[in-house]
């Protein structure tokens, strides 16, 4: 197997191989992470040191400075090769970035491969050809785009929010209503390089929900007429108070007040939400409702996850010379 990118960049050579000798440092402007896992190593680039991105193990096993790259694949991932980046002058002020991957596929990685692993690998390495290119000149001629496939498998592949209890930090939610009678937690690790304004995220989840959350709301509100509860609106989702790491929203009904916080502390994103039920209705309205609510909350916590993730900045502050 051998896998091939390259991008044509018009820049002198040493220049593009600059970017290489940052690799999975501080100022790194090639990895594309995020929205991709980082690329981790356990000591500075240089033979020797061991790491990877995500689950994928490997080793640094040939560097030349300003020039090539060289990992080679932990055997325990199904895959006996290597994979590097190099540079290749062409000309005085042209040069190629090359990404290699080769190497022997075997047990069930192959399948892995030939259905998701292939296109994951090939969208990454676009990605970085493009953070490459944008650092180098400022501008993107072209910028690489996700296929459906390519989103689709992000998406079954991203962490799940996990149930939690409900944190100490949420200073705000924890006071927000005289009576709790129902509250949850869900939490999501908060990537590196996404923000953590929680009014940022609070925004995201609430005011970008998945499509059949959205298509979900309107049917609630077109039956809770019928058993005169009040037609729910965006205002709810606003976001009334806020601290350096919480955002607190919320709305007041005759049959229940609710309120809900984004908590971006400790490496995670917390969504609270809390219900004080005032009636009847408000207990029969939450019998329901319960049911549904920690599909509705995964759904909107995982996708603000990844939209955040995609729409992070790329990182092309470094100087190629520097």
């Amino acid at each position: 197997m051998r896998n091939v990118h390259e991008r044509a960049l018009p820049v002198p050579a040493d220049q593009a191989g600059a970017l290489l000798d940052h690799l999975a440092g501080p100022d790194d402007s090639l990895w594309p992470a995020p929205p991709w896992p980082a690329l981790r190593l356990d000591r500075p680039l240089g033979i020797g040191a061991q790491g990877g991105h995500g689950p994928v193990r490997y080793r640094v096993t040939e560097y030349e400075r300003g020039h090539r790259v060289r990992f080679t694949f932990d055997p325990a991932i199904g895959l006996d090769g290597v994979h590097e980046f190099r540079v290749v002058p062409d000309g005085a002020a042209q040069c190629r970035l090359i990404h290699v991957l080769e190497g022997h596929l075997h047990g069930s990685t192959l399948l892995r491969w030939l259905v998701a692993v292939r296109w994951l690998h090939d969208a990454l390495v676009e990605d970085a050809l493009d953070n490459a290119e944008l650092a180098l000149t400022g501008t993107l001629a072209q910028p690489a785009r996700w296929s459906p496939w390519v989103r689709f498998l992000r998406a079954r592949l991203a962490p799940t929010p996990r149930a939690v209890k409900l944190p100490d930090e949420v200073s705000l939610v924890s006071t927000a209503l005289p009576k709790v009678d129902f509250a949850d937690a869900w939490a999501v690790p908060l990537v590196n390089g996404v923000t953590a304004d929680p009014a940022e995220w609070a925004r995201e989840v609430f005011m970008t929900a998945p499509a059949w959350v959205t298509a979900l709301m309107g049917l609630r509100n077109a039956l809770v007429r019928l058993v005169g509860i009040e037609h729910g609106d965006r205002s709810a989702f606003t976001v009334t108070e806020r601290t350096d790491t919480e955002a607190l929203l919320g709305g007041d009904a005759k049959h229940l007040d609710f309120r809900a916080s984004l908590l971006v502390d400790g490496g995670k994103v917390t969504l609270t939400t809390v219900v004080q039920l005032h009636n009847l209705r408000g207990r029969l309205y939450m019998a329901i409702v319960k049911r549904v609510h920690p599909a509705v909350v995964r759904s909107m916590l995982a996708q603000a996850s990844r939209r955040l993730a995609e729409q992070a900045p790329r990182r092309a502050g470094i100087s190629p010379a520097g």
